[in-house]
């Protein structure tokens, strides 16, 4: 039996698997890139600086003003510009190499359109950009599509419009003036010597029109043959259609013109770390959703309506195997390891980062990273320390701690905060707020060439043999010596982490909220914590705040709260909205949350997230986790089997309540509360999912309507109370599960056309896969494996019973046989055998989303309106 034969089924037994789970895995990727980059040296030398051409518009000034308003420091509001701009190079990864690599199309066009500009943000909860316009709209410097390609006309694009298909461009981030040196750093002798990596390769382009959203200018491009293609430069129709147009034949109406790599479009697009994290400001939101103005804008709250996944799945028909794999996570909401998979289906919400500096860190953690040094000493070897070439003493030494600090500046003075967070939902990220930082760009695609695109699964590669079968660690230390992009953002990791703990993040309280609604249209109008207070005891009851008070203290703050009894006194009585008086702007004092790890069967919530396994020893993220982190016990009563929960995984983070009042609904997957949607004017882009499912695991007839978007004070607070009842009142959620929401088209094997018909051998040809199948299972059901299996049954069994799988060889072997026999009938082959599947060959089987955090639900309903009363106070 080959291998191969095997192969050719891999993806619909994969498919089949997870249809027959909820009823009782186009183009090829290849391994070389389209215009791969040579990788860079180091330079033995600083280049010669390069300065940006002056456009018509100043492109930062609405982010000074925004500085000057939040009363930023110099190295803030760096850290700031950074993260709203700095693509880091990922311009390539998400024009390239994502399709090619991953095999996922991103229809720019269809996600930034210039004349869809007012309908973006109910598709896709992407923030419009302030500064940018619609071509020829009054005072817009454009006046046709023409002129942008179809797109918005935003400050710069004067310059940039000029280098599209030509050379020469140099970024505005070679503009970028540094904040002062931190005489501290090894690297700096004192402050005396800059040594930072050029500016210029933290790549920031010019705006999309979309806030976090980049583009630059594609010198590849041939004009010609784009207005031949689309007809002109106002629309990208050519570049975007389906090809059976074209050849007339059926299966190619799944398949688009953007996998012609052949077709180079006028941008190159990227994205910011702001692209998933800017969002509206609770404090002062806009009267229109869809035209913010700069003081709507926070960089740090979180985006609870960004339908990320759907816009990385945006080139792909809804029946694409990929589509449904990736596209289905809620509002808000993004899986860990979308693109780098790890096969686990594990969403998780968009953070929102509140009070940053009041955050827990952990002392003692054994922690392996790189640090910097002044000197690497007769140590020669690169694996354990490197200088950088042509700079004095800007080295990196590799070892194991369990010293470390987090520095932060509050007011002008620097604070080592002794130890280290734990980020990410099951604190997976755990070596230092700045490698942590650092992680977020090759999530988002910096580096990938040069650094770790090889390291990820290949889901189309079946040979355990060979690259991409299984994820391995890419190296940190080889990853700075060849990606000047990797050196431009870690020089300046500091500036981040200085904008994280700066005013911007401080808490955005509901009676502040309240007060400036008031004054919006009374400048006279006040409004006080305690005037809130008296609101709410007239809504929940007479009394409610104090007596939550009690509630919480009692039943919430041994998870949520980050000062325990032994530093902080009995729970009891205690003002859990304190100022920090050592605090230069006196923030509250706690952080409403301990950030410790807590076993995932303790809060019941989805697991799946839990097991996230990024960050294993041999997996691609091996360097963000700790060696703490990796030593926690694995969790017994989690029902995945041992290999699937150990390496620390299974825990959740016990996460912050600050301002819990306006990041409803909850739970890590955006689960518990309301379905949250859009309702945007172009049906093609509205994509709310039915979620409520019966016992049967079929959707329920009638879905409880979904709530639109509203990011105004009485919209957030509406869904928070709404979201609290269902959190507080478990028999009330009903029941949710994902499920695919068209029929998934598989074309395998060999298909000769007759004329424009084609005629499959072998017995294969199209699988379809109807509706209604779980995503989750179709994320976790481990194919490869399944298939190496199914080989060795049949032709060494003997290393599958080594293995400790003997059990498992007849009903292989079996599987194997029947296939092989009938191809046409591995539908009903494979539905004979979905419990099997489901047991052996499925990373997490939970299937119910809305479960667990039941604490609360003994309370009596005046507690829980009492709790909820409180919460709304923090």
């Amino acid at each position: 039996m080959k291998r191969t034969c095997l192969a050719a089924v891999a993806v619909a037994i994969a498919v089949f698997g997870i249809w027959l789970f909820t009823h009782s895995a186009g183009f090829d990727p290849g391994l070389t890139l389209a215009h791969a980059a040579d990788i860079p040296a180091v330079q033995a030398a600083p280049p010669m600086p390069r300065v940006p051409e002056v456009g018509l518009v100043d492109q930062d000034l609405p982010y000074r003003e925004s500085c000057a308003r939040e009363g930023l420091s110099e190295s803030e509001c760096v850290g700031r510009l950074i993260w709203f701009k700095a693509t880091a190079g990922n311009e390539r990864f998400h024009t390239y190499t994502f399709q090619q690599r991953v095999g996922v199309l991103v229809d720019w066009f269809r996600v930034l359109r210039a004349d869809q500009r007012d309908d973006r943000f109910w598709a896709w909860g992407i923030i419009n950009d302030p500064s940018c316009c619609k071509p020829g709209d009054a005072n817009c410097p454009a006046r046709t599509a023409d002129e942008t390609y179809g797109f918005d006309w935003c400050p710069g694009d004067d310059v940039l419009l000029k280098y599209v298909g030509k050379p020469g461009y140099v970024d505005p981030a070679c503009g970028l003036k540094d904040a002062a040196l931190d005489p501290d750093d090894p690297h700096s002798q004192g402050g005396k010597l800059d040594q930072r990596h050029t500016a210029c390769d933290l790549k920031f382009g010019t705006s999309t029109g979309a806030l976090g959203i980049r583009k630059f200018p594609n010198p590849r491009f041939e004009p010609e043959k784009w207005k031949a293609l689309n007809g002109g430069n106002a629309s990208w129709a050519g570049f975007d259609r389906k090809m059976d147009a074209t050849t007339g034949i059926d299966s190619d109406r799944r398949v688009s013109k953007l996998a012609d790599g052949s077709v180079e479009p006028p941008f190159l697009i990227g994205t910011s770390c702001g692209s998933c994290h800017i969002a509206f400001d609770p404090l002062n939101p806009p009267a229109d959703p869809a035209h913010p103005q700069w003081e709507n804008i926070k960089g740090l709250v979180g985006n609870q309506y960004t339908r990320m996944s759907e816009l990385l799945g945006s080139g792909m028909p809804k029946s694409a195997l990929e589509y449904q794999m990736f596209a289905h996570a809620r509002p808000g909401v993004t899986d860990t390891s979308a693109i780098s998979h790890d096969q686990v289906n594990n969403p998780g919400t968009i953070n929102a980062l509140i009070n940053v500096a009041q955050r827990p860190v952990f002392k003692g953690e054994a922690v392996s990273k790189w640090r910097k040094v002044a000197e690497c000493g007769a140590e020669k070897d690169e694996a354990k320390c490197w200088c950088e070439p042509g700079r004095q003493g800007k080295c990196w030494q590799f070892s194991t701690r369990s010293d470390d600090v987090t520095p932060v500046f509050l007011g002008g003075a620097k604070v080592n905060l002794p130890g280290v967070h734990h980020i990410l939902k099951g604190g997976e990220d755990s070596t230092g707020a700045h490698e942590a930082i650092q992680r977020v760009y090759f999530n988002i695609g910096s580096c990938s060439e040069q650094c770790w695109v090889n390291h990820f699964t290949d889901m189309r590669q079946v040979d355990p043999e060979q690259r991409g079968f299984g994820q391995t660690a890419f190296n940190v230390g080889q990853c700075r010596r060849d990606c000047p992009n990797f050196r431009a953002v870690e020089d300046r990791l500091q500036n981040l982490l200085d904008f994280f703990a700066s005013a911007e993040s401080d808490e955005t309280d509901l009676h502040a909220a309240r007060a400036n609604a008031r004054k919006a249209k009374n400048p006279a109008a006040g409004y006080s914590r305690a005037d809130l207070i008296a609101d709410l005891d007239k809504e929940f009851g007479k009394g409610a705040v104090a007596r939550g008070q009690t509630v919480f203290a009692e039943n919430c703050a041994r998870c949520h709260s980050s000062i325990p009894e032994a530093a902080g006194g009995p729970f009891k009585g205690r003002d859990f909205a304190a100022p920090n008086e050592a605090h230069p702007r006196k923030v509250r004092a706690d952080f409403l949350g301990n950030d410790q790890a807590t076993p995932i069967t303790e809060v019941g919530t989805f697991r799946c997230r839990s097991l996230h396994s990024n960050h294993l020893a041999g997996h691609l993220y091996q360097e963000y986790g700790s060696e703490s982190m990796r030593g926690r016990p694995s969790v017994a009563d989690i029902p995945e089997r041992e290999d699937l929960k150990n390496g620390g995984r299974g825990y959740m983070r016990n996460i912050s309540l600050v301002n819990v009042w306006f990041t409803a609904p909850f739970m890590h997957n955006n689960a518990i509360g309301p379905e949250v949607c859009g309702k945007p004017a172009n049906k093609d882009n509205d994509f709310h999912r039915a979620r409520y499912a019966g016992e049967d695991n079929k959707l329920l007839a009638e879905q409880p309507a979904c709530v639109r978007y509203d990011p105004s004070v009485d919209g957030r607070f509406e869904l928070y109370k709404r979201s609290m009842h269902e959190l507080l009142h478990p028999q009330e959620r009903g029941r949710k599960i994902t499920l695919t929401n068209s029929d998934l088209l598989i074309d395998l094997g060999i298909r000769p056309l007759e004329g424009k018909v084609e005629k499959p051998l072998g017995g294969f040809g199209q699988v379809k896969i109807p509706m209604g199948a779980s995503a989750g299972f179709l994320n976790g059901l481990l194919h490869k494996q399944l298939i190496g299996d199914l080989f060795l049954a049949k032709r060494d069994p003997a290393r599958l019973e080594a293995a400790g799988k003997k059990a498992l060889v007849p009903t292989l072997q079996g599987l194997a046989d029947e296939v092989l026999k009938n191809p046409a009938r591995f539908v009903e082959i494979l539905r004979e055998k979905r419990d099997f599947l489901a047991a052996n060959y499925q990373t997490c089987d939970q299937l119910v989303e809305n479960e667990g955090h039941r604490f609360g639900e003994d309370l009596s309903e005046t507690d829980k309106k009492a709790i909820t009363a409180f919460l709304a106070t923090l």
